[in-house]
């Protein structure tokens, strides 16, 4: 019964991006936008989780904290078939093996509590030409999760926080 529960719950996470993708343009921040010259190849929604690992706390405050170490992800077509794999670079790779490596731009708070930042990459192809190879950047919008505990932590085993994100795909004109 719990893994029919949680198979169900990832479910909706799934839909409600695929449900979000259609109306997500019109709540973007306009530091998010992409450039004039770049329209939308598709939409790619991902499920999968944000990985932190305790570390020392950075600046005079002692202690430990959760830092943010790299995403795992798999990608989804808006019907929901399996289409690539989303780590650590952070890289997108297409099941077809065409690759893109990310750079955050900018970002913006998410408007949903507890969700990752939504972002504006620019993106460069690595690997051979497919589905992702002309892709230039990149919006990670309609997050739900992801979110370290802001507790300090303790220990050495590493966090994976669960998370859905809808991943908007450009190309040049």
């Amino acid at each position: 019964m719990e893994s029919e529960l949680k198979a169900i719950a990832i479910g909706a996470l799934v839909l409600t991006g695929a449900a979000c993708a259609n109306n997500a343009q019109m709540q973007v921040p306009a530091r998010l936008q992409p450039g004039a010259d770049e329209v939308l190849a598709m939409v790619v929604p991902a499920r999968g989780v944000q990985i932190y690992e305790c570390r020392a706390r950075q600046g005079a405050a002692a202690g430990r904290e959760w830092a943010f170490v790299a995403p795992e992800a798999e990608l989804f077509d808006l019907r929901g078939n399996p289409v690539g794999r989303h780590g650590a670079g952070p890289y997108w790779q297409a099941v077809d093996g065409s690759k893109v490596l990310g750079t955050v731009k900018e970002r913006a708070d998410a408007p949903v509590a507890g969700a990752i930042p939504w972002l504006l990459l620019a993106a460069r192809p690595t690997g051979p030409e497919g589905s992702f190879s002309k892709v230039s950047s990149i919006q990670r919008l309609n997050t739900v999760g992801g979110v370290a505990p802001s507790a300090e932590c303790t220990g050495d085993a590493p966090l994976r926080v669960a998370y859905t994100a809808d991943y908007y795909f450009f190309t040049q004109r």
